[in-house]
């Protein structure tokens, strides 16, 4: 494992406001060899194995004028997913990137500019914390946001299930798995998002980036090829308790194949059918919900239910059509460790038919593809965790995980995956 020298920081009140944190995550995950002879080029290999990453981030902000912020996240990553990030469409560790390397290298992953407006409403202070500045700010308010960030930083964000460096580590977890959100092959992209907050009503609205190809390195800053994003959110109450649901929607128009014509090219030419060599522009659509609810001070409950376009293949996430996950985090004061944080959670995978066919023939997806898909069944996915405090900044997790169907295909796993992740912040 690559150890970093780990360097903390505080916040300069000043003006203008400039701010500083930093984050190190390390995880390791292996899983034991597990039922499935033959591997295919996008398997998950069926022998024991191991990997481990490394990222290490700064959060450099600064507030040049009031309600504004700008911010820079330099990183350094290092490592790999299992099996290079292959073979399980809710892939275990949402720390491991697509792209994996043996020697750290430098990427600049958010370099964004936010505008908050109030529009009414009793100023309510905000601290600061990673990509946020310290600042008094109206409930009611717009807030527009420029740049190169995460969808998730704006999207489908939840309570109890969102954050791969210090909550659950699964992907079909931390994010609905059908939300093929814009992204290079490191989770992030450009382009613009508004939010508008009114009473317990939130409005949001994004154009995005998407890869110059499906699962590329590259963003497609002509925006030719680019994703709509909208999203509705209501916080309420039930018995006192924080609630909230979320509806997210997604457009992406863009070069993409569809399998029935990878399938058919594929038959005339005698060759395994690849949705590289029938792409052309269209539209692939998302919608899901998301919601949460606290039942107690220490305990919460998250759920998400997602459907995507099954006909065009996946952009820039996963291979997931439909998805519905759910879970449960309750913090440790119970046991006289209240910073500590246990939770338990499932995700239920399932593809169309049409990308069934194509799995089956041969054919190969942004995570899945076994070369044969003889049987296939939906994945299922059970994950529990458990954080512990060591100190107000280093947390140490221990993570397991048990995958039925790996990829969608019942004659592989199920599959036993053991993880630890240590995760410093200040």
């Amino acid at each position: 494992m690559l150890f970093y020298v780990f360097v903390t920081s505080q916040s300069v009140i000043a003006e203008p406001l400039i701010d500083l944190h930093t984050q190190l995550t390390s995880t390791v995950q292996a899983h034991p060899a597990f039922r499935g002879a033959t591997d295919g080029p996008n398997s998950l290999s069926h022998k024991s194995d191991a990997a481990a990453t490394n990222d290490v981030t700064a959060y450099i902000g600064v507030s040049p004028w009031s309600g504004g912020e700008i911010w820079f996240n330099p990183e350094i990553d290092q490592g790999f997913g299992l099996s290079d990030t292959l073979g399980v469409a809710g892939f275990p560790s949402g720390e491991a990137y697509k792209v994996g390397k043996l020697v750290p290298y430098y990427r600049s992953q958010r370099l964004f500019m936010r505008q908050t407006i109030g529009l009414g409403g009793a100023a309510e202070h905000v601290d600061a914390a990673a990509n946020q500045v310290e600042m008094k700010r109206q409930p009611d308010r717009l807030v527009v946001t420029v740049g190169k960030f995460s969808v998730g930083d704006v999207f489908d964000t939840n309570t109890y299930a969102h954050d791969p460096r210090q909550d659950y580590f699964n992907w079909a977890v931390i994010d609905t798995g059908t939300f093929d959100y814009a992204a290079d092959s490191w989770g992030y992209s450009v382009g613009g998002a508004v939010e508008g907050y009114t009473g317990n009503w939130t409005l949001r609205g994004a154009m995005m980036a998407l890869s110059n190809e499906p699962n590329g390195e590259t963003l497609d800053l002509s925006f030719a090829q680019h994703q709509l994003i909208g999203e509705i959110e209501r916080r309420f109450s039930i018995n006192q308790r924080a609630s909230a649901l979320r509806v997210t929607a997604f457009d992406s128009y863009a070069r993409m194949g569809r399998f029935d014509d990878a399938l058919a090219f594929g038959a005339r030419s005698n060759t395994t059918p690849s949705t590289a060599l029938v792409r052309r522009y269209g539209h692939r659509r998302g919608i899901s919900l998301n919601a949460e609810q606290a039942v107690s001070d220490t305990a919460g409950v998250f759920a998400r239910v997602g459907i995507a376009d099954g006909s065009h293949e996946s952009f820039d996430f996963t291979d997931i059509d439909r998805t519905v996950a759910a879970g449960i985090t309750v913090k440790g004061k119970g046991w006289q460790r209240a910073d500590d944080v246990f939770g338990a959670a499932f995700a239920v995978n399932d593809i169309s038919n049409a990308r069934r066919d194509y799995l089956t023939a041969g054919g190969l997806g942004v995570l899945v593809g076994d070369g044969a898909l003889l049987r296939k069944s939906r994945e299922a996915i059970f994950e529990s965790y458990y954080s512990a405090m060591l100190t107000s900044w280093a947390h140490i997790t221990l993570d397991g995980q048990l995958v039925f169907n790996p990829g969608y295909n019942a004659d592989r796993g199920p599959v036993v995956v053991l993880g630890v992740r240590l995760h410093l912040a200040r």
